[in-house]
């Protein structure tokens, strides 16, 4: 097979699926938008499969998402596999796999048995494989497959794609109105916005709203992703509810879908928005016209409103601008939000720092107490009692280590995340960090996105 191509003649689907059928032993290396995908594939069969946007970010989700089927891998776990395995930069050769590294020490640790690290790298390749077939211009080389892989699973490529099909007709489905999972949602409750033949959201639900993607959101609430989107797909019709575009990196990632056509190569049609499905059976509660929500036989057309039958009045509403940070002012001046608000303290000497910390949080769901003066933050933590901690390592009159073991003495203040933030990046300082009692760490200097994480992480 040639070794290069252009997705523009092959599409990504068809080239797996050429590998799977000559039973090639490959590492499949695809590029398209700053975005690079490694699909590993031995005797035709998925070894495994990554892209460079936020690897860590992925499998934290998805140990969060499967936590009951690996119980063993609990928060504690994972912030020492992190600290161990991340890099500083999603910037590592294509040879080397951390996150993978970290699955294969979580099975030497005994914290997963091999059948359960099986289970997980399947649902990391199918969450890859779903974006790496919505690639629509690219390029993809072939390369030699790494021979120290430890080999956990071999994953059938036509099961594979068959299942992200399935799923990404369904979000196609919502389409008009969500084209990517990592769109952020937004709450509006202003009148003009409120719509009252709509039930109230719940209040754990809107507590986390604004700041986290549909796909992260669905991690907190312990939701699938796809039925969290539909519970909020009725007050995104009627405008109570905004989407933002996808933070960086993810905007690089593709979009679900760009428009309000629905399709798929393999067994799909377009029948006025609606789809139908040919190779699925219909069961006795749907018609042949019923799409399928994946594997549970969820009839989407059932959970989503019937668009068309929206009073005209109504669309009014419905011309909202997606991109809600380029009219971010008009939002904060015209709205209000009924979230609950989490209460982080940024201990840091520099007043630059804090200053950029705030910048990034301004617009969330947090209150920010920024303490400059070291010395004085224990009594400070005490009084205000706060959700997280952010702290500097690198200080004048005591240094973050120290400051973090006091912290922790006080019974008061054993589990609160505390998360250093610090430009030391060795990897003896993130060992000691995790002795004196770290959650995380993060290495100025950082952008929003990485920001957030951190504190979705130990805050959800």
């Amino acid at each position: 097979m040639k070794n290069t191509g252009s997705f523009t003649k092959l599409s990504p689907q068809g080239l797996l699926r050429q590998l799977s059928n000559c039973y090639e032993t490959t590492c499949l290396q695809a590029y398209s938008n700053s975005v690079t995908w490694l699909i590993y594939i031995e005797q035709g069969k998925i070894l495994y499969a990554t892209h460079s946007v936020e690897p860590f970010d992925r499998l934290e989700r998805q140990m969060r998402r499967l936590h009951q089927q690996i119980p063993l891998v609990d928060n504690e776990v994972r912030v020492q596999m992190r600290l161990v395995f991340e890099p500083e930069d999603n910037n590592h050769l294509p040879n080397q796999l951390p996150e993978y590294e970290a699955i294969n020490w979580l099975v030497t640790e005994q914290h997963l048995l091999r059948e359960q690290a099986t289970l997980l790298i399947q649902e990391l390749v199918k969450e890859v494989i779903e974006s790496f077939i919505l690639i629509k211009t690219g390029t993809y080389e072939l390369t030699e497959s790494l021979d120290n892989l430890t080999e956990f699973s071999q994953l059938d490529v036509t099961d594979i794609i068959e299942k992200c099909q399935n799923q990404l007709q369904n979000w196609r489905y919502l389409g008009r109105y969500i084209s990517s999972p990592y769109q952020r949602p937004y709450l509006l409750v202003s009148s003009k916005f409120q719509d009252k033949r709509l039930p109230p959201l719940k209040e754990n639900i809107t507590n986390w709203m604004k700041g986290f993607s549909l796909r992260h959101l669905a991690i907190i609430m312990n939701q699938d992703e796809l039925q969290l989107a539909l519970s909020l797909y009725p007050y995104i019709v009627k405008g109570s509810i905004v989407l933002h575009e996808p933070d960086p990196p993810f905007d690089k990632l593709p979009k679900t879908c760009g428009s309000s056509l629905l399709f798929s190569e393999d067994s799909t049609e377009l029948i006025r928005g609606k789809l139908l499905v040919s190779d699925v059976e219909p069961s006795k509660d749907t018609s042949p016209e019923t799409p399928i929500i994946s594997e549970n036989n969820v009839a989407v057309q059932q959970l989503v409103p019937d668009i068309a039958e929206l009073p005209p009045e109504d669309f009014s509403l419905l011309a909202v601008d997606n991109n809600i940070d380029a009219d971010s002012q008009k939002v904060n001046l015209n709205t209000k939000t009924t979230q609950k608000t989490y209460k982080i303290i940024s201990v840091d000497d520099s007043p630059t720092i804090l200053k950029e910390i705030s910048r990034y949080l301004e617009d969330e769901n947090f209150t920010l107490v920024t303490i400059n003066e070291p010395v004085k933050a224990v009594m400070s933590i005490i009084r205000h009692k706060p959700d997280l901690i952010l702290l500097d390592l690198n200080m004048a009159g005591i240094d973050g280590y120290e400051l973090c073991r006091i912290i922790r003495n006080n019974s008061m203040f054993k589990t609160i995340p505390i998360i250093f933030v610090t430009s030391n990046k060795g990897i003896i300082d993130k060992v000691k960090a995790r002795f004196v009692g770290a959650s995380g760490y993060l290495t100025k200097p950082f952008t929003r996105a990485q920001l957030l994480k951190m504190i979705f992480m130990h805050l959800a």
